[in-house]
């Protein structure tokens, strides 16, 4: 599993939008860190374990058409 260490200020969702490439996965970067469930904004050094995402969320169809990519 691989692991991120915040910075200041760093939320759950930016973290979860950054190191693992959507706001959906907040939920499960929560899950694995139980343990730091009581911070809403972190302070710098905390290491959280990140999931491993097995199913990657599509989410070309919330894109609008000039976005997504022709088939």
């Amino acid at each position: 599993m691989s692991t991120y260490t915040t910075k200041q200020g760093d939320q759950w969702d930016t973290i979860a939008f950054q190191q693992l490439g959507s706001t959906d996965y907040t939920g499960a970067l929560m899950a694995v860190n139980g343990r730091h469930l009581s911070f809403y904004i972190f302070p710098a050094g905390i290491t959280l374990a990140l999931p491993e995402i097995t199913e990657r969320i599509d989410l070309s169809d919330d894109l609008p058409p000039w976005k997504q990519e022709e088939l």
